[in-house]
């Protein structure tokens, strides 16, 4: 609606203009001075000017020249501020800074004494006004399209045709500009109305049309003279270009949150919420006394239309403290979303739909935001699978690193940033002073995934969730983070729970290990049980499509 109303109302409007031909009643230059300033009537439905013309008539003859003006100087606009824009931003280097100083020239004049020193020189000619003003104006519209084409350019898609072999204005023409439409859709609208407020302000001081030709701006000029005899003349005619002002503005508003909106990933439907059961008579079973973290008869499900979609279906499995257990599967096995709901952080249409889970004998899998908030970091802690999302680039390591610890503990600031030390330290990190003051992008993917793996354990959580933690690291570094992972188990005492599609790092890190498989674990075991006697199918598929494991099984 904040888009379709304007739009329409802008349709209306510019259709109405360009078929005065055959909408208006009268002759726009016709006089009649015996019915001069009359009010409205069967016979003239706005009134007549001071002239005796039809006040409809003029109004739609008159937005000829206002409509046209405003085309032109968007066209130019367009045209000057897309082109330098994208390849300022795209080709960098000598061109960006030539461009640069042609934008600060552009700002730096003032526009309007320029547009009447150019309508002096032109014989009031409007389309060089117009296109005086679409030039001088471009210069936001370059800077608002070089800064998106900068951030579209480091795009994996854009060095992919880079690579391919496509020249630069191909790629600027395919790849870049698609993704500047909005911005630039935006602007457009903006600008509309402040090209309409030009031209008829034009059209108001007599220097960008010629009587007795009507145009707005020179209607509003003349309704002004007689305002206090004919004060409906003024409302009518300053009425049109107000509205359609406003409607320009509007518009922008309402393209600039459909843009907004567009670039959010898409949320879950919202259904109503269920009421917690709060499983109040609900027991860990004896088999599991003991356990860090036990799931019986767990099942999660996703609400849609048809009802609740069941992903993950009756689980049973705990792990004991000390243990490392590897949760294996392909993608969409339901992996990740069995680790994420213990912490609840399933999607707004997400629920556990049957089963507990316990944690330290504590039903967990009811809890409420506010309980769940409590558990998480300081007993149970969660590193992500793309360690780079979880850091903030804008702050550096020390600043992320003793936010998480003033959360956890108390302590001055000296306090926490020794804390943050001694993390970074257990951690296996190199020269940590030096790093806590450096910021994430400054760190190579090993360091990160590190500095997250040293947040995760800054409220001491019992139990730690590693959902994916070397899948984007070279084989080395995946090896030294399987190291530091045993190695703080071994000076700990937590569980953890490896969630993982590699059989080869679970082979070499879990004390334990379940395979799932559409939700459900398809078997479980011992690493040696699973490797050299798997009793399903499924299992011996995934050690076959992992050819080094199975070669080295085989030997």
């Amino acid at each position: 609606m904040a888009v379709a109303i304007p739009l329409a109302f802008i349709a209306l409007v510019s259709l109405a203009v360009i078929c005065a031909g055959i909408l208006a009643p009268y002759d726009p230059l016709a006089q009649n001075l015996p019915s001069a300033l009359s009010g409205p009537s069967a016979q003239h439905l706005l009134g007549t000017d001071s002239l005796g013309r039809d006040i409809l008539s003029r109004l739609l003859y008159g937005g000829q020249p206002a409509l046209l003006g405003v085309a032109i100087a968007l066209i130019v606009f367009v045209v000057c501020g897309v082109a330098l824009g994208s390849v300022a931003g795209y080709l960098g280097g000598w061109v960006d800074k030539c461009v640069g100083i042609i934008v600060d020239m552009f700002m730096a004049l003032p526009n309007m004494i320029i547009i009447l020193a150019v309508l002096a020189v032109f014989s009031q000619s409007q389309t060089a006004a117009m296109v005086t003003l679409g030039v001088l104006a471009s210069g936001n519209l370059i800077r608002i399209v070089r800064g998106s084409v900068l951030t579209l350019k480091e795009e994996l898609y854009v060095s992919a045709a880079v690579v391919s072999g496509l020249g630069d204005m191909r790629i600027i023409a395919r790849h870049i500009l698609p993704g500047v439409v909005g911005p630039v859709l935006v602007q457009l609208s903006i600008f509309s109305g402040v090209a309409l407020s030009v031209q008829t302000g034009l059209g108001f001081l007599g220097v960008a049309s010629k009587p007795p030709a009507p145009s707005w701006g020179s209607m509003v000029g003349e309704a002004a003279e007689v305002m206090s005899a004919h004060g409906f003349f003024l409302a009518v005619t300053g009425g049109v270009i107000a509205l359609l002002t406003f409607a320009f503005g509007f518009l922008g508003d309402g393209l600039r949150d459909l843009s907004s909106e567009s670039k959010k990933q898409p949320a879950a439907p919202l259904y109503p919420k269920r009421p917690i059961d709060r499983r109040s008579n609900v027991s860990l079973p004896s088999s599991d006394q003991g356990a860090r973290l036990a799931v019986h008869d767990y099942s999660v499900g996703f609400r849609t239309d048809g009802g609740i979609e069941p992903t993950v279906k009756q689980l049973n499995w705990s792990i004991q403290a000390g243990e490392i257990l590897g949760l294996v599967g392909e993608s969409g096995s339901g992996k990740t979303v069995t680790a994420l709901s213990l912490l609840g952080l399933l999607p707004a249409n997400g629920e556990v739909t049957s089963g507990c889970a316990f944690l330290d004998g504590r039903e967990i899998s009811s809890l409420t935001e506010s309980e769940y908030e409590e558990i998480r970091g300081s007993e149970i802690g969660l590193v992500s699978q793309e360690p780079m999302v979880a850091l903030d680039p804008a702050f550096t390591i020390s600043s992320q690193l003793t936010e998480v610890l003033r959360l956890h503990h108390r302590g001055t600031r000296r306090d926490l940033n020794g804390r943050a030390l001694e993390l970074l330290r257990q951690v296996q990190l190199p020269d940590p002073g030096r790093l806590l003051r450096k910021y994430p992008h400054e760190l190579s993917g090993g360091m990160i995934q590190r500095v997250v793996i040293a947040i995760a354990l800054a409220g001491s959580p019992k139990l730690l969730i590693a959902d994916e933690p070397t899948t984007a690291l070279d084989v080395t570094v995946q090896a030294e983070i399987l190291d530091l992972l045993r190695d703080l188990r071994d000076q700990t005492g937590m569980s953890i729970i490896l969630v993982t599609h590699d059989l080869g790092v679970v082979a070499d890190l879990c004390d334990r290990i379940l395979i799932m498989s559409q939700g459900e674990v398809v078997e479980q075991g011992l690493p040696d049980d699973i490797f050299y006697r798997p009793a399903q199918e499924y299992t011996q598929k995934l050690i076959a499509a992992t050819p080094s494991l199975a070669k080295e099984l085989q030997s």
